[in-house]
């Protein structure tokens, strides 16, 4: 009975949760065009999406195809907590937006771990390209992101600046309007963290950078770089700042435009450079190539009387020679003259002034376009993963949208021609893919009739057939071809065919509108008429051979990669620029075949980028060539979401006691269950031979809250069994740890006190040790002893300081830091008065310099009744001759005394001793002075290694003040009674003690740099 109410609460809670999403309506229009009652009526569509736009809600759903309206204004939808919003949530969750295209593209992937792309399509000015960025920042955002990875993230982002300033440009209905095609591959790795990316560009509009309409720009990279430039950039690459001074810039007299700040996007690209891994080398090398194309549109011609091209003013021939690293007068003769290769010869011929200025466009031409294609190979290089596991990519196509112009080109026959294309593939992989899928689960549905526009591609481009075949064959047959013949050859070839028209085929009234020169196509937008001047010329692009030599040899390092010798060396003709287009097209299509496809169409609501202004008569033309009432119509009598079976059951089965927690029977009859447990309408859903088809997104809607509601109830009942589980575990785990520690704990507070142990006696074993050698020199046994001695009396001296300035009773140090006391005496005596004192401080004091086995036995003898306290090596001077003897000198607590090997040279009573003298050089020259009246032998003369201690420890023991003398220059010295010796001291460049023509005692010493 329990069980029974049980389960009728759970299903009540379910069908609420269904209903609650069943009744929300849109307060303004409905955001999914499926819900539309009249979903075959264009009025009511135009009148939904009206209504929405005037709300500034700009994004409706089609599906899961998304139509994107451009506001022309800032509408704060873009924030970082829009994007968290959006994030991994259920894609009919919340209200349209570009970041729930973005984020179910990288939530399938992660999932599915399969390859997806979304396709942006649009006419110019439609927000293309801003729909592209913004899904570049979603992901840059919310997607899981490693330091290490930031760099590649950083650089996919600043990519886009970079791309705009040479790809993009002002026309007449877009400020910021691509000139170039541009699919981006985003690289994911298995985490879902965004590690690299590739770009490819498609059809660069070339002829813009020699010719602009009235109104329109070159790209924007030109007007940056006299803009925001630095001077000394401005100065090396010869330019001025103001951009009417080039014809390239000023032909379409609108070089500058108030709505675009060409010097802070200058900024924004200089940074996106640095970032991107340019280096300044590479900087140079390109903005010389874009300066020398300014150079190049200055070049004036001139006719001489031969009829032949001059060029009287070279300056602008200089500076593109010094840009390019080329030489001025091959690049001269190059522009001026074409080479003609016969058999066995080469014949240099004069170009007329018409085919001069032809050879400098294509040359302006060549150089930009060949830039640009090593500008996005420089990205991509900076852009690549060198991890080469597995990766999954979304692909990015941000192309050119359908152009409809008063004059068309050959350029506007491209791109119309892309997208016929595109709209193929949509027809491809929306209406016949869905028709196919739905008879083969046996559905029945009703037929759609749609355009299927193969025809009009198969017009362009089937071999031997098709427009792009007959022009390349008009590009290279013999024989003077020109656009006119093209299109006669064109009325002759296709005539017959439906969707072609000229002046000559159409009919009376047709014929007004279609010019001699010119063709009509009916495309699957409408018709479009294209004037045919220019497209031989435009087809072939072909740079003169003279010309491709001088750029081959170019010192620019660019241009050498751009330009390669190997292209000399093929003498077979390059394929024209239509057949490059459709041979990059095909390899496009290739690619999205291959990948899962999202849609997002945008749409232009006004020609005047008013914000709040909605054309009808636009937008109505633009939803037709979007084809978007026939996706609308598909989407409305088929189904919304389809899901084979397996798939749909493993995650909803959680709904439903009979299929929780496994299904044993076949899934088509679990996902039947599931289904009427649930309360599915019979018109909501069919189910097929492997899927089971929904018609409408919010009955999949509803089904998810369901599963969000049940998801609660089995995460609380999961978590309670698995909590409980894991105490269990937990309990017999520490109750066994514990049995462990008590085993192990008395073992190892054991072992650490045996260690502490043998550690004391370590210790204390060292100190005995120091204790004993404390008065022996520094060494590893008393090394730590000294430092602990010295240290505590440090810290004794705190609370022992003396009380006034002049109290000098230190506290006494211990007998092994004498040495310190010592240097103070030393410091008090020398310090300031004589050189390299400096030096020594650094170097300890010795008990002695001479051990009681190196001093003569006899001696010993003599000698025994007092205690030795210092000996010394020291070099005697006689007073006589000066001649120099190895001596010792000893110091004793009564006298000193200097020793000849077995004999005592002399004796010196410290109170027969006058004074120490010794001079203010680096010399170790000492004099000790004893009385005349003592019966001394007279003063010793002696030089000593080590003066400073000899000196102080002489000065402790004789325990008299101010003994010590120390002169400048020279002094006297006792030698008997009457006579006196001088001693003279000087610097020099060496050492040296002679005996010099005075007879005096020279000391000569090298002074040091202090």
């Amino acid at each position: 009975m329990m069980e029974s109410k049980k389960e009728d609460v759970r299903r009540k809670h379910i069908r609420l949760h269904m209903e609650g999403a069943l009744t929300a309506r849109d307060k303004v229009g409905v955001q999914d065009f499926v819900l539309l009652d009249a979903y075959t009526s264009e009025s009511a569509f135009v009148d939904n999406l009206r209504k929405r736009f005037n709300e500034n809600l700009i994004y409706t759903y089609i599906g899961t195809l998304l139509v994107s309206v451009n506001p022309y204004q800032e509408l704060g939808i873009y924030t970082v907590s829009q994007m968290e919003l959006y994030q991994g949530v259920n894609f009919f969750e919340l209200p349209p937006h570009v970041y729930a295209i973005a984020d179910n593209a990288y939530r399938m992937m992660c999932s599915e771990l399969n390859n997806h792309f979304i396709l942006i399509s649009g006419e110019s000015g439609a927000g293309k390209t801003e729909a592209s960025k913004k899904i570049l920042q979603y992901f840059a955002v919310t997607c899981p992101m490693t330091q290490s990875l930031q760099i590649a993230r950083d650089r996919l982002l600043l990519s886009n600046p970079v791309l705009e300033a040479f790809g993009n440009a002002r026309t007449l209905r877009n400020d910021n309007s691509s000139r170039f095609g541009k699919y981006m591959d985003i690289q994911f790795d298995f985490q879902g963290i965004p590690v690299g990316g590739h770009i490819i560009s498609y059809l660069i509009e070339k002829s813009r950078v020699v010719y602009q309409n009235q109104g329109e720009r070159n790209f924007h990279i030109f007007y940056q770089l006299l803009a925001g430039g630095e001077e000394e950039r401005l100065a090396f690459l010869g330019l001025e700042r103001d951009p009417q001074l080039y014809k390239y810039l000023s032909q379409g007299h609108c070089a500058k435009e108030s709505s675009i700040n060409d010097k802070n996007d200058w900024k924004t690209v200089s940074n996106a450079f640095s970032v991107i891994d340019f280096t300044e080398a590479d900087l140079e090398n390109l903005f010389g190539i874009i300066a020398s194309v300014l150079h190049l549109g200055n070049i004036c011609f001139e006719e001489d009387d031969q009829g032949c091209a001059t060029i009287p003013d070279t300056h602008e021939i200089k500076w593109i020679a010094k840009l390019l690293g080329v030489h001025p007068a091959v690049l001269l003769e190059a522009l001026t003259h074409r080479k003609i290769e016969a058999k066995t010869e080469e014949v240099i011929c004069p170009l007329t002034l018409e085919l001069s200025v032809y050879a400098r466009d294509a040359m302006a031409k060549a150089v930009y376009g060949r830039t640009f294609t090593w500008l996005v190979n420089k990205i991509n290089s900076s852009l690549v993963n060198k991890d080469f596991t597995r990766k999954t990519v979304i692909g990015l196509l941000d192309i050119y949208g359908f152009e409809v112009f008063d004059k068309n080109g050959f350029e506007q026959f491209c791109i119309n021609y892309c997208n016929e294309k595109l709209q193929q593939l949509l027809i491809e992989r929306t209406l016949k893919a869905e028709q196919a899928e739905y008879e083969m689960e046996g559905i029945e549905w009703e037929p759609i009739k749609y355009f299927n526009n193969k025809i009009i591609c198969d017009l362009v481009e089937e071999r031997h057939k098709g427009i792009i075949s007959i022009l390349d064959e008009e590009c290279i047959r013999p024989g003077p071809a020109t656009d006119l013949s093209f299109l006669e050859k064109l009325e002759e070839k296709v005539g017959t065919h439906a969707h072609f028209e000229t002046r000559k085929l159409a009919g009376p009234k047709g014929r007004k509108r279609i010019g001699w020169m010119e063709f009509r196509l009916l495309h699957y937008a409408g018709e479009v008429t294209y004037c045919t001047k220019g497209f031989l010329e435009k087809n072939n692009d072909l740079l003169y051979r003279h010309l491709k030599e001088v750029l081959c040899k170019s010192k620019n390092v660019i241009l050498r990669e751009c330009f390669l010798l190997a292209e000399l060396e093929n003498r077979r003709r390059p394929p024209t620029v239509g057949t490059q287009f459709k041979n990059s097209l095909s390899s496009l299509l290739e690619i999205l075949i291959s990948k899962e496809p999202s849609y997002i169409r945008c749409i232009k609501p006004n020609d005047r980028k008013e914000p709040s202004k909605f054309d009808d008569f636009l937008i109505r033309h633009q939803i037709k060539y979007l084809g978007l009432m026939e996706h609308l119509r598909v989407r409305r009598a088929g189904f919304a979401y389809r899901r084979k079976y397996e798939h749909f059951l493993q995650r909803y089965k959680s709904l439903c006691p009979d299929t929780w927690p496994h299904w044993h029977g076949p899934p088509a009859e679990g996902v039947e269950r599931l289904i009427n447990y649930i309360g599915y309408k019979p018109e909501e859903y069919k189910l097929g031979k492997t899927k089971i088809f929904i018609r409408f997104p919010r009955t999949l809607f509803a089904t998810e809250d369901a599963l969000e509601f049940c998801k609660h109830q089995l995460v609380a009942r999961i978590q309670a069994t698995y909590k409980s589980c894991l105490g269990r575990k937990e309990y017999v785990k520490k109750r066994q740890a514990a049995i462990k520690l008590e085993a192990h704990w008395r073992g190892a507070l054991a072992r650490k006190a045996i260690q502490r142990r043998k550690w004391a006696v370590r210790i204390i074993r060292k100190f005995i040790k120091g204790f004993i050698s404390r008065n022996k020199p520094l060494c590893p046994d008393n090394e730590e002893f000294i430092v602990f001695v010295r240290k505590n009396y440090i810290l004794n001296l705190r609370y022992h300081l003396p009380k006034t300035v002049l109290d000098k009773s230190w506290l006494r140090p211990p007998g092994i830091l004498e040495n310190m006391q010592q240097k103070v005496v030393t410091s008090e005596i020398f310090r300031g008065r004589k050189d390299g004192y400096t030096e020594s401080l650094n170097q300890p004091f010795a008990n002695s310099r001479i051990n009681e086995g190196d001093i003569n036995p006899k001696v010993l003898q003599l000698i025994s009744h007092e205690k030795i306290q210092y000996g010394v090596p020291v070099i005697k001077y006689d007073r006589k001759g000066f001649k120099a003897r190895q001596r010792q000198l000893i110091l004793t607590q009564k006298a000193a005394y200097v020793v000849e090997l077995a004999k005592i040279k002399q004796k010196i009573e410290y109170s027969a001793l006058k004074g120490v003298s010794t001079s203010n050089l680096r010399d170790g020259i000492l004099v000790i002075h004893v009385s005349p009246d003592d019966k001394q032998k007279g003063d010793a003369v002696l030089q000593c290694g080590h003066m400073f201690e000899a000196v102080t420890k002489l000065v402790m023991l004789v325990k008299k003040e101010n003994i010590v003398n120390i002169v400048q220059g020279s002094l006297q010295f006792f030698i008997s009674p009457g006579k006196e010796g001088t001693i003279v001291f000087d610097t020099g460049p060496e050492e040296q003690i002679y005996k010099n023509k005075n007879g005096q005692l020279t000391v000569v010493s090298v002074r040091r740099k202090s």
